[in-house]
C-alpha cells in the first residue's frame, strides 16, 4: 500500500491517510483480509508521528474499515460497506457541501460541478475494473 502525506496541504495528515485508505479500498486495491502496514512502520516510512497514524487507523476501526485483532494487526474489514445508507449519506453531505461551495466560489456552473464528480466516480470505477482484473489473474 503506497501511502502519501502532504504537510502543506492544509489536511490534517490522519485524513490523508484515511482517505487514501478507503480509496484504495473502493477502488479494490485493498480487499477485505489484506493487512496493512503496522502503525510504527507506517510511520516511519511516511516519517510522521506513531500516534497520526493511530488516530488514522483508530477513526477507520471505528468506521468499520478496519479491523485491528490483537497481537496489533490491522486488516481491511470483512464488510467495510455494512454502514446504512442513511449514516453514508450523514458521512459524505460535508464533502458534498464543500465540493458545491468550492465549485461556485470558483464560478463554475452546478452542471460542471456534477460532470466533475461524475468524471471521478467514472475514474474510480475504472480503477476498480483494473485492480479487480489483476486480482483474479492473481488467484
Amino acid at each position: 500500500m503506497l501511502v502519501h502525506v502532504n504537510p502543506s496541504s492544509g489536511v490534517p495528515t490522519y485524513l490523508q491517510i484515511e482517505t487514501q485508505v478507503k480509496h484504495y479500498i473502493a477502488a479494490g486495491a485493498l480487499v477485505p483480509g489484506d493487512a496493512l502496514p503496522s502503525v510504527r512502520k507506517l510511520a516511519t516510512d511516511l516519517r510522521i508521528s506513531t500516534n497520526t497514524v493511530a488516530r488514522a487507523y483508530q477513526n477507520l476501526e471505528r468506521d468499520r474499515v478496519l479491523r485491528t485483532v490483537p497481537g496489533g494487526r490491522t486488516y481491511v474489514a470483512e464488510n467495510p460497506g455494512s454502514l446504512l445508507k442513511a449514516e453514508k449519506v450523514r458521512r459524505l453531505r460535508p464533502y458534498a457541501r464543500q465540493i458545491a461551495v468550492e465549485g461556485t466560489q470558483l464560478r463554475l456552473e452546478a452542471h460542471e460541478i456534477l460532470d466533475l464528480v461524475e468524471q471521478e466516480l467514472n475514474a474510480l470505477e475504472e480503477a476498480h475494473e483494473r485492480y479487480g482484473d489483476l486480482e483474479r489473474k492473481a488467484r
